[in-house]
């Protein structure tokens, strides 16, 4: 068995490995869940001081069945009804079928009156074996997986439930029937970690334009009932301090994964090291042999020229016996009298 070959068969093992220990959850016939939403317009400024709406939505969504494409289809309906301060009240229902992929989770052929987005992803449902600090996609949100150990309290059960909570914040441009506003927001989602179905939301929106007119715009929902069980958590646990076993099994393949790498990467440096040939040793190089002593004929003394020596005379002075001028004691008569000098 040559070396490509071994890689070769060591890649298709890894992949099954990854594939069997990190494997998502595929929708099935008769999965459902129903929910209930709270949809708040308030805080306003500007034209929009004083006023405030609310929007509650009673809502289900069903997988029933699954298409020779792949892909799933769901039925969904849904009712509401609108108030806001100025006295108006409305209510409405919708209801309807679309298909969705299980892989992709992108809508394929209509949506649950999903409007305004380009090439969403569903809202519902997430692939479950994405790891913390993985990314997906909702709608058209990028959503990253901050825990999969999260205690989220569950209003309609009055307990808390373990989930995979994910985050993701944006910012876009809002034209519509309120009007142009910027818009930026938060979306904090969480998912059931066996499913990778929806347990519940907070979406917190704040929009402003440059008149000063604003407002905020919030969404909270959360599931009544669901064909998938959900597990009871600490209600301490916010934030997913503990790992749950799911979490270690995650870490165990981790470490096999880093394992099996690693164990790839030696084999296919020995593969490749034993019919590598040896390259040739380089020639030595001579280099000049040192100096030998000076020849005996050099005068290595330093020439240096004859130092001149300076020879200072004293001459002593004596007074003139007559006038007492100083005059030198050699002088045989003073300079200043003409006295002899004794």
């Amino acid at each position: 068995m040559n070396s490509k070959s071994f890689v070769i068969i060591l890649s298709l093992f890894l992949a099954l490995f990854v594939a069997h220990v990190a494997a998502a959850y595929v929708p099935h016939v008769g999965d459902h869940f129903s929910y209930h939403e709270v949809v708040t317009l308030g805080s306003g400024t500007g034209d929009y001081t004083g006023y405030s709406e609310q929007t509650i939505v009673n809502g289900m969504e069903t997988i029933n069945g699954v298409n020779a494409d792949g892909t799933t289809s769901t039925n969904f309906s849904y009712s509401w009804t609108f108030d806001n301060s100025t006295g108006t009240t409305t209510n409405g229902s919708s209801s309807g079928d679309f298909t969705f992929s299980p892989v992709t989770f992108l809508y394929v052929n209509g949506t649950d009156d999903q409007t305004g987005y380009v090439n969403p992803t569903v809202w519902f449902c997430m692939d479950n074996s994405i790891p913390v600090g993985g990314t997906f996609s909702l709608l058209n949100t990028e959503m990253t997986v901050t825990s999969k150990n999260y205690s989220y309290y569950l209003p309609s059960e009055n307990r808390n439930v373990n989930v995979i909570f994910a985050q993701g914040d944006s910012s876009y441009e809002r034209n519509d029937v309120y009007g142009q506003f910027s818009a930026t927001y938060t979306w904090k989602v969480y998912f059931d970690p066996s499913t990778g179905y929806i347990v519940g939301y907070s979406y917190d929106e704040h929009d402003t334009n440059a008149s000063g007119t604003g407002f905020t715009y919030t969404e909270d929902l959360y599931v009544n009932s669901t064909s998938y069980p959900l597990t009871t958590a600490a209600a301490s646990n916010n934030g997913g301090g503990t790992s749950s076993p799911t979490q270690y099994v995650g870490y165990i393949a981790l470490i096999a994964l880093v394992f099996v790498i690693l164990i790839v990467v030696i084999l296919v440096y020995a593969f490749s090291r034993r019919g590598r040939k040896t390259l040739p040793q380089h020639p030595y190089q001579q280099r000049p042999p040192p100096p030998g002593p000076p020849p005996e004929n050099i005068n290595l003394t330093p020439k240096q020229p004859p130092v001149q020596q300076i020879v200072i005379k004293e001459v002593v002075k004596v007074k003139c016996r007559y006038c007492g001028a100083l005059i030198d004691s050699t002088a045989e008569t003073c300079p200043i009298c003409g006295a002899p000098r004794t």
